[in-house]
């Protein structure tokens, strides 16, 4: 059996860690080409509403308190906005519960059309 070396452990730990990272968030259950439900709830105190806009594309409009949440379907399915970049979530719904964690009480300035 070869002996483990500093060089062997490094690359497979960095192995490790791109696999990780490069894991699909949503599972395939979770990944539909149709478009998701629609909502409208008061989280933390903010009003959060979404539902699809139809279209070829299965547009989907949600809103934080009146002003549209700039949201991106991801090719695993996923959902990430203008205010929540980084971090993909599986529904359009929980997209916007996290914009307003992410503002922490701040409002929501529309996004520039261009």
């Amino acid at each position: 059996m070869p002996e483990l070396t500093r060089r062997t452990a490094l690359t497979a730990t960095a192995a490790l860690a791109a696999a990780t990272v490069a894991a699909p968030r949503a599972s395939a259950e979770e990944h539909h080409h149709d478009s998701p439900d629609s909502f409208d709830e008061v989280y933390k105190g903010r009003r959060i509403q979404g539902r699809s806009t139809g279209g070829h594309h299965g547009g989907y409009r949600v809103t934080v308190d009146g002003v549209e949440l700039h949201l991106m379907r991801n090719a695993d399915g996923t959902w990430i906005s203008v205010v929540s970049h980084y971090d993909p979530v599986p529904t359009p719904r929980a997209a916007a519960r996290a914009a307003v964690d992410e503002l922490q009480g701040a409002r929501l300035l529309p996004f520039p059309a261009n």
